[in-house]
């Protein structure tokens, strides 16, 4: 699917000037990929992963830039040259050397993506993680412009976090934001990356729906939250475990790096107040700042395409 136009957060800052720049964001299911010019998204392309992924990876990339390239001459951008194309994915991702050290949605292990991309994509090129970028794209155009010490907090299947202190994103290493994979609790149920009671077997979507089905229940995690809208009092216990859990394990982070908003993407941030509401009132229980801000994130899925094409160019 192919869809120009701007995208909901447009007016934000420009880019290097009001050059235009190309976002990827490499998904598990989806690649999606924007054009902006001066903080507006003038262009957006979506198509699905296609299997194989990492054997012609530069030839996907180039394919979905020269596409939507396309599009954008089809909406009064023609002959459009980006200065810089920025590529992001899932995983362990190293982003000073360019490589996918490991990504278990697309089965890969060391892909060279500065490697796959050079001479294949106009301008300059620059890969990075996903949720990271995706903090960045919030920062610039959604809803942690105008706060420098933000916690980005995308909730799904699966649990990642994001830091940024005095407007810069951390990167440190490879593990860097990795929360859903530190053990909360020994005696928990196994989680995906072979270990057990990590912070995502227990707060993730997949954890509050294993946790309702096996309470006798039909449906998801989003089931969940519809029937703690209503005052189901099995959904409820299952939804301020999965919080409370969720609170105890952000606190310190929030503490350390002097956070004052939190910003939670994903799949659960849908459910809006039902989880923003006592999180808020969780964190704010557990941590010095009683004015924290917990609010969803704007973007939605073009977070991490929009940060993408804000980072710097570096081959």
């Amino acid at each position: 699917m192919s869809t120009p136009g701007p995208n909901p957060a447009d007016g934000g800052p420009a880019v290097d000037g009001g050059d235009l720049a190309v976002g990827v964001d490499i998904g598990g299911t989806r690649i999606k990929t924007v054009l902006v010019q001066q903080g507006s998204v003038v262009a957006r392309d979506v198509q699905p992963t296609p299997e194989g992924l990492a054997a012609r990876f530069g030839d996907v990339v180039a394919g979905g830039v020269d596409r939507l390239l396309a599009v954008a001459a089809g909406d009064g951008l023609a002959g459009a040259t980006p200065s810089r194309v920025g590529v992001v994915v899932p995983g362990l991702v190293d982003e000073r050397r360019g490589v996918a050290e490991w990504s278990a949605n697309l089965g890969w292990r060391d892909l060279d993506l500065l490697g796959a991309l050079r001479g294949r994509v106009p301008g300059r090129v620059a890969v990075g993680h996903d949720v990271r970028a995706g903090l960045l794209g919030e920062h610039l155009l959604g809803a942690a412009r105008g706060v420098d010490d933000v916690l980005f907090v995308p909730l799904g299947t699966g649990v990642a976090v994001a830091l940024m202190t005095a407007g810069r994103v951390v990167r440190g290493s490879s593990w860097s934001g990795e929360l859903g994979h530190v053990v909360v609790d020994p005696a928990g149920p196994r989680c995906g990356c072979g270990r057990s009671g990590c912070l995502e077997a227990l707060t993730g979507a997949g954890a509050v729906g294993r946790r309702w089905r096996e309470a006798g229940r039909e449906g998801d995690a989003r089931t969940v939250a519809e029937a703690v809208a209503a005052g189901d009092a099995v959904a409820q216990r299952i939804w301020n475990h999965a919080i409370e859990v969720l609170a105890g394990t952000l606190a310190p982070v929030v503490a350390s790096a002097g956070t004052r908003r939190v910003v939670v993407g994903g799949g659960m941030a849908q459910a809006g107040p039902v989880l923003l509401d006592p999180l808020r009132a969780a964190l704010r229980l557990r941590g010095p700042d009683d004015a924290l801000e917990v609010v969803r994130a704007e973007l939605g899925d073009w977070a991490g395409a929009i940060g993408a094409a804000h980072l710097p160019g570096t081959a």
